[in-house]
């Protein structure tokens, strides 16, 4: 039985954790031997688990970070015991994820893997891989990535005179162009254009738009939502995120508030309970929640999917709407213009909240149902799990063959 070894922060758990698992179960289906390596955070899996470390780990990481710069070159025993369990597996394919984070140590893993003759696949959901630190660059203008990074403006918490950022740019240049079966999955056509400018131009680069499960994300009937929040016949307006973080546009929601209708409510999803009591009286503010169907039901019963982030390497939250078949508003910005279309919903300007406004008056003088088709559509057209994490299962066997 070929076997194959994801790599990931998390377990079944956030977006990376749910695309990991969703591959593997498709990969056991097709006979595939799936194991996931995680660093913490998970959930129930359905495919064979490794905690790679403990939390007293992930907290010495974050302590080297904040005093050395050290992302990425901390958590030396739980990497070495990665490499253990890899050479006690004899993976047939390497399949990394999200692997910074505070978890583990990438030169020691790297070195490693440079050794193998397997094929290694690394599915870029940010742009870490080819920067000094950062896994967003955008929102500062940076360019500094294109020639080596320093001085990284990010490092604003580490201690002065310890920025690694042109050690940590310098120090993956050599070790990933030393990997030679590495295979590298941006998950869209702007993070691979990037990579293809990156010193990561010469591997091979296979771009796979991220997929969602069309079944589970699907249209249904939800009128009890607005009751429950004490809506009533207002047009709901909903927007999530794992973390927001200022690359998510949270000030942008704050203002758009300031300027809707009195028959328009905004709600926003996935914030800490300091965010929640910063926001105005007329947003909702949720924490975050791992209830599928909660989310489902959140966006069937919502008018429009706002997604106002400056930053985005795919844009899963405005996928997961389109599925639903509800609209979408987005920022001209990175990768979200590629899933939106005039048919499903609009792209504004980045930053100006007036286009917004218009653009929800717009959406919502049409009403939900002139787009609901077309968005149902274009998820299954262009985001289907079973298509787009069936590339990869023809891209293992593609890079199987040539070995």
């Amino acid at each position: 039985m070929k076997k194959i070894l994801f790599i990931n922060a998390y377990s079944n758990w956030g977006s990376t954790g749910r695309i990991v698992e969703q591959i593997g179960v498709m990969a056991q289906k097709q006979g595939w031997d799936c194991y996931v390596a995680y660093g913490r955070r998970e959930n129930p899996s359905a495919l064979k688990t490794i905690r790679i470390g403990y939390m007293i780990n992930v907290y010495e990481h974050y302590i080297e970070h904040r005093l050395f710069d050290n992302e990425g070159l901390a958590s030396r025993i739980p990497t070495r015991n990665l490499i253990k369990r890899i050479e006690k597996i004899c993976p047939d394919i390497i399949h990394l994820h999200n692997i910074h984070d505070h978890w583990l140590n990438y030169e020691i893993l790297f070195s490693y893997l440079s050794t193998l003759d397997i094929p290694v696949v690394w599915t870029q959901h940010d742009c870490w891989s080819f920067t000094g630190g950062c896994p967003y660059f955008t929102l500062n203008n940076c360019k500094k990535w294109e020639c080596g990074c320093y001085n990284c403006i990010e490092n604003k918490g580490v201690l002065p005179l310890t920025d690694k950022s042109k050690e940590h740019f310098e120090k993956k240049r050599e070790l990933l162009l030393k990997m030679r079966n590495l295979t590298i999955v941006p998950v869209s056509q702007w993070l691979c254009d990037l990579l293809k400018q990156s010193y990561l131009k010469e591997k091979r680069i296979v771009p796979i738009y991220n997929g969602v499960d069309i079944d589970v994300f699907r249209p249904i009937n939800n009128n009890g939502i607005k009751h429950h929040y004490n809506i009533g016949n207002k047009s709901l307006l909903i927007a999530a995120a794992t973390t927001w973080s200022k690359r998510k546009g949270l000030r942008d929601y704050i203002k758009l508030a300031g300027i809707l209708s009195d028959n328009v409510q905004l709600m926003l999803i996935g914030l800490n309970d300091n965010q929640i009591k910063g926001l105005p009286s007329n947003i909702i503010g949720l924490k975050r929640t791992q209830n599928i169907e909660e989310m489902v039901s959140l966006y069937c019963a919502s008018d429009i999917v706002l997604n106002l982030s400056y930053e985005e390497t795919f844009g899963l939250t405005t996928v997961e709407g389109l599925a639903c078949g509800t609209p979408g508003v987005v920022y001209n910005a990175t990768a979200s213009p590629e899933l939106i279309t005039r048919e499903t919903g609009i792209i504004v300007k980045t930053g100006d909240i007036e286009g917004v406004a218009k653009a929800i008056n717009e959406i919502l003088s049409k009403g939900k149902a002139y787009y609901s088709v077309a968005c149902r559509q274009r998820a299954i057209n262009m985001f289907n799990k079973i298509d787009r994490f069936g590339d990869y299962l023809k891209l293992y066997e593609i890079l199987l063959s040539k070995g």
